[in-house]
């Protein structure tokens, strides 16, 4: 799953005009530990532990814009397979 991480940071880094933050890559590897634990993420567990005790839902929509259910179905896609 690690190696998945990274190889999905380094295509987003190569084709994305606008790398993620510093705050971004955080919450990035936020949902990757969920996924791992959970085998995916819903929209939902935004509002849970250890999301929750950082802004939830409203804080990962103003880091992410309309950007996160796109990040969102990627993550799930490559990290959960």
């Amino acid at each position: 799953m690690q190696a998945n991480f990274k190889a999905w940071l380094a295509q987003h880094q190569q084709t994305d005009t606008n790398p993620f933050t510093q705050e971004q890559q955080h919450w990035l590897d936020m949902i990757r530990d969920h996924i791992a634990a959970n085998l995916g993420i819903e929209i939902d567990d935004f509002e849970y532990a250890p999301f929750n005790a950082q802004g939830g839902l409203g804080k990962v929509h103003q880091l992410f814009g309309a950007e996160l259910p796109k990040v969102i179905e990627e993550l799930n896609r490559e990290l959960a397979a």
